[in-house]
């Protein structure tokens, strides 16, 4: 039976398991950053996301009187409409007529002719703690410029739904992207403010001349929180199922397996077309905004729906699960083609010995095994930057 796509929601849907309530985010608290921005002209790296309550954090930042000179858009947009590698563009705020300078596509560093009359920029966007989801890499890039151009930098820190967990291996820095730029696993169990506070602690930066950085703090988040997202993160991270899914099923981007781009349930499927076995079929479709060119669209896919398996073990086990990556590469045939999409996971892994190992025929605790030393290394690392256990 084919699926048929949804009208895309902005809102998270459907809560895994029990949910906990952190009390304040960093821009909630006004009263403590405020003091910082009162007679400064400052420049936002923000998106659909960065709200104080309701209300975003641009609308509530101008109410009281700041001047904001400059938008930053990172990958998805300012509105978060644009769906993963589309184009974003530079524009013009409709509502508040700002200017929105786009930091994905072309130019992924503010120039300094971007920077020029702002005295701080500030950064608030709802990351998912995963080391190939690109707002980390736009928010070293924006901390670069900003130490470039001795412009302090501003951090609201949000929750990491991830954040209960350190798993995958620790990138190769051979294998540095825009989606892996830092020598940190997969999973890595840091909100945005700590790994900022790492980026300068392990001196990740290029520019000579050190990031003037102050982070807001959260009020009653540790990492041990299941916090859920009030909104969407990213189009195609629609439910928590998918955040949590989220780390284990994007290395299938680099394969030739669907994610379920397309679907209505986006990192909830995974199949392709002529599999033999699997509980579910699916068949992609363009959706605007969401998925404007999807694998395999209007094929039907046959596979597994993931949802209750990470409802009921995955969750719980605290872990990147790679046994999916080793069941649907065995079972690849010629008629599938090459299983790997050599390059691209490549750098999504972060190395290319995950590769190697699952066509060696590697075992999942083998391959895990694989990954404790450099994981403890970057422990001990981590335990530096820490803000919340």
């Amino acid at each position: 039976m084919e699926t048929k796509p949804l009208e895309p929601k902005n809102n998270i849907s459907k809560p895994v398991a029990k949910t906990d309530t952190v009390l304040l985010t960093g821009a909630d608290q006004t009263k403590l950053y405020l003091p910082l921005l009162i007679g400064k002209t400052v420049a936002l790296v923000v998106n659909q996301t960065s709200l104080i309550g309701k209300t975003h954090l641009v609308d509530s930042l101008i109410r009281l009187g700041i001047t904001i000179k400059t938008i930053f858009a990172p990958e998805h947009g300012f509105r978060g409409d644009h769906s993963a590698g589309a184009k974003v563009t530079s524009s013009i705020d409709e509502k508040t007529g700002i200017k929105i300078t786009s930091l994905y596509g072309k130019n992924r560093k503010p120039a300094k002719e971007d920077l020029a009359g702002i005295d701080l920029v500030i950064f608030d966007i709802q990351d998912v703690g995963v080391r190939f989801y690109t707002y980390i890499s736009t928010m070293h890039y924006v901390m670069e410029a900003c130490a470039d151009n001795s412009i302090s930098f501003l951090i609201l820190d949000r929750p990491n739904p991830n954040g209960y967990y350190i798993d995958g291996p620790v990138l190769d820095l051979k294998f540095k992207s825009f989606i892996g730029m830092h020598p940190v696993p997969i999973v890595h169990g840091m909100t945005v403010g700590e790994f900022a506070q790492m980026i300068i602690g392990e001196k990740w930066l290029e520019a000579s001349k050190k990031c003037n950085l102050t982070v807001i703090k959260l009020i009653g988040y540790t990492h041990q929180s299941m916090y859920k997202l009030p909104v969407r993160p990213s189009p195609n991270l629609t439910t928590m199922e998918s955040v949590y899914l989220y780390p284990s099923l994007g290395l299938f981007e680099g394969t030739n397996v669907s994610v379920g781009r397309g679907t209505p349930k986006p990192f909830e499927w995974l199949g392709r077309p002529g599999l033999n076995n699997g509980n579910t079929v699916f068949t992609p479709k363009k959706i605007p905004g969401i998925a404007d060119d999807p694998p395999y669209e209007g094929k039907e896919c046959r596979g597994v729906l993931l949802t209750e398996f990470c409802n009921h073990y995955l969750v719980n086990s605290k872990q990147l699960y790679i046994d999916w990556l080793l069941l649907f590469q065995k079972s690849n045939t010629k008629e599938n083609g090459e299983f790997f999409i050599t390059s691209s996971f490549d750098r999504l892994a972060g190395t290319d010995q995950l590769r190697k190992q699952i066509m060696e025929g590697k075992s999942t605790a083998e391959i895990k095994e694989t990954w404790k030393a450099d994981l403890e290394k970057f422990k001990i690392i981590r335990s530096k930057y820490i803000m919340y256990d």
